[in-house]
């Protein structure tokens, strides 16, 4: 981990202005900012396998006003050394991030000056199914949705296959999600029809905080695949339309 830091601080100093020096005499320091970050993956790493142990890609760095107003205007240099840092530490140790590792800088006025946070998450990188338009209007238009990290997918009938392999429908780049994971399927008679089946996949199907093999989904169900959660929205207008 020493190794790490001192090629950062090195690093670091190669790209300086006096300005931005000036700048990182702030209370709080970028090493400091590179040791919490290293110490927030060893912290949240999950074992999938003997093989494998998988760390948080999506990081938040929260900065009180002082420290925040002197180190902003350098966040895209600074961001960037902290991700070459984080995925020196990365290979170092053998860990398998949950996708592309992103680095935030933001303002917390509640934290005083030289008191900083740092908190992570797993997000999975998404690639919708082939063709499919992601435009707010195909969406607000679909009577199916399927929300992925935030972002929604249309479910058009007769469904999708979700998995990390190049061949699923709808594509997540988690390492706990097997090749060909599940198949959510859509009656296209009835729209609110909405099932799930698990297609034989190492980390099982995580409905609503229960492992199923095949299973009805309702609007707000909540799927767990791999380290991914995907939410279910069916529209209230669409299944009075289904029912009548």
């Amino acid at each position: 981990m020493a190794g790490v830091l001192q090629r950062f601080e090195r690093r670091l100093e190669g790209v300086v202005t006096n300005a931005f020096a000036w700048a990182f005499r702030s209370a709080v320091q970028p090493v400091e900012i590179a040791s919490a970050l290293q110490h927030e993956m060893d912290g949240n790493a999950q074992i999938l396998s003997r093989t494998r142990v998988l760390v948080p890609n999506d990081f938040t760095v929260e900065l009180s006003q002082a420290d925040y107003a002197r180190l902003s205007p350098y966040g895209g240099t600074l961001s960037g050394e902290l991700t070459q840092l984080v995925d020196e530490h990365i290979r170092e140790q053998g860990y398998t991030p949950a996708g592309h590792i992103n680095i935030g800088l933001v303002l917390n006025e509640e934290l005083r000056t030289g008191r900083f946070h740092v908190s992570s998450s797993t997000n999975a990188s998404v690639t919708p199914v082939s063709g499919q338009r992601m435009t707010e209007t195909a969406v607000s238009k679909a009577d199916v949705v399927l929300e992925v990290n935030g972002m929604r997918h249309p479910l058009p009938p007769p469904g999708v296959t979700i998995g990390r392999g190049s061949d699923a429908d709808l594509r997540i780049d988690d390492p706990g999600i097997s090749r060909k994971h599940a198949r959510i399927t859509v009656d296209a008679h009835k729209t609110s029809n909405v099932s799930v089946k698990d297609l034989g996949s190492t980390n099982g199907v995580i409905l609503d905080g229960r492992r199923v093999g095949q299973a009805p989904l309702v609007d707000g169900s909540r799927l767990q695949l791999g380290n991914t959660l995907i939410v279910l929205h069916v529209t209230s207008q669409n299944i009075a339309q289904d029912e009548e």
